[in-house]
């Protein structure tokens, strides 16, 4: 895994929590739930392949 990976999903984390709190204190709740449900999306695009390959090392150590 690299380095550039983690601050990457801190970045997108920090500027979520900005955003939401920005949209929530003006009333836009509902936009605030968007942007972090789009947070979680895109940080989850960037950790599946990630996932994908340690399964992959896992069945393949134990020859499943």
């Amino acid at each position: 895994m690299e380095v550039s990976l983690i601050f990457k999903i801190a970045a997108v984390g920090i500027l979520v929590t900005i955003l939401g709190q920005v949209l929530k204190h003006s009333g836009r709740e509902e936009h605030a739930f968007l942007i972090s449900l789009a947070g979680l999306v895109l940080a989850l695009s960037w950790i599946v392949p990630y996932i994908l390959d340690l399964f992959q090392s896992i069945q393949s150590l134990f020859a499943l």
